[in-house]
């Protein structure tokens, strides 16, 4: 009695670990879709690779951006190109001056010392941090190597059909085992009629 409820308290945790890590998957996935979408006004999400920003936004920790009309003093920007070979700076605003009618940011890093050396165009701006979830940045930048992306797409895959396959031979074990037990009750009914 004390086995099978263990057993079955274990086939639930399993199930719920195995949920769990489907729907971080999923999760991951779809964060990863749409932060590659060339939507204007889109948010982003994309990887922080420095500390400049500690302690409010560690490095390896994903920001969560989206553009705004204006910006104002302590809002966290994220400027500069985005590409394969050039990343972003996230650093926060520290002053605003208008040049030629248009804003012009002054920015500075957490950590860092001294504001930074280039000013930011309005035009530069990619958008405002609204959150960050920390290490994130890790698996996504792992997801969007061709492995990460297979390992991604391939583990939870496995796993469905791993689950499908278990239950289409139970399946089939039980048909199995009725059929047997339907041909055994007919061998036992044609000896009951002999002996009659």
């Amino acid at each position: 009695m004390i086995f099978e409820k263990n057993g079955k308290m274990g086939k639930k945790i399993i199930k719920i670990i195995y949920g769990i890590f489907l729907g971080l998957m999923a999760g991951l996935v779809l964060m990863l879709a749409v932060s590659m979408l060339p939507v204007p006004g889109n948010i982003r999400a994309l990887t922080v690779l420095s500390g400049s920003m500690e302690p409010a936004i560690h490095t390896g920790s994903v920001v969560v951006i989206k553009p705004f009309a204006d910006y104002k003093i302590g809002d966290v920007i994220t400027f500069g190109e985005i590409s394969k070979t050039k990343t972003p700076t996230t650093h926060r605003i520290k002053d605003i001056k208008i040049v030629d009618g248009k804003p012009v940011y002054i920015t500075k890093g957490d950590a860092n010392n001294s504001e930074d050396n280039a000013e930011v165009s309005a035009g530069s701006v990619k958008g405002k941090v609204l959150f960050s979830i920390p290490y994130l940045g890790y698996a996504l930048n792992f997801m969007r190597q061709p492995a990460g992306f297979a390992l991604v797409v391939i583990v939870p895959a496995t796993l469905i059909v791993w689950e499908e396959t278990k239950k289409i031979w139970r399946e089939v074990a039980k048909n199995k085992r009725g059929r047997q037990t339907v041909e055994e009750n007919k061998t036992d009914k044609k000896e009951e009629n002999k002996n009659v």
